[in-house]
């Protein structure tokens, strides 16, 4: 590995680990065993938290890797990536939101938003690895400036 595929391939594994937890979590959750739910779904957060960091550090100091498949592909890859980008915006907002109502002790409410951002939290993990495998396995692509040089350099 270089330093253009290290960096993504780290943060792409805290997303995955965070989709994992969040399964965990639920099934704990279904179980009744509520305090390790809690404590499960806690580190799922953390983990989605340093995908999130890690991400945005990379495309402000190193830049974002451009489509390096086939062109007649890249119509494609940008639906299912602005797709990605919408489920992980949404997702977010409602991990906030879920993580917040289970802290308040509103779990009627923290287990109705539950179930939906479970749902799209999966959806978003599933879909970020595949943009992964697409910019970094299948298709390698160039890298971009990265932010921080285009505003300063």
């Amino acid at each position: 590995m270089d330093k253009y595929t290290i960096v993504p391939s780290i943060s792409t594994f805290f997303i995955v680990l965070s989709g994992v937890l969040v399964a965990i979590g639920w099934r704990l959750a279904i179980k009744r065993k509520l305090e390790q739910h809690q404590k499960v779904m806690f580190a799922a957060a953390v983990s989605a938290l340093l995908f999130f960091i890690i991400y945005v550090s990379r495309s402000v100091f190193q830049g974002n890797t451009e489509w390096g498949g086939p062109d007649e592909l890249k119509p494609y890859y940008l639906v299912f990536l602005l797709f990605h980008i919408v489920t992980a915006t949404i997702g977010g907002v409602f991990g906030i939101t879920t993580l917040t109502l289970g802290y308040r002790k509103k779990f009627a409410k923290h287990r109705k938003w539950g179930r939906v951002t479970s749902v799209v939290w999966f959806v978003t993990s599933i879909t970020g690895t595949a943009v992964y495998v697409l910019l970094y396995l299948m298709y390698p692509g160039g890298h971009t400036k990265p932010v921080i040089d285009a505003i300063f350099g």
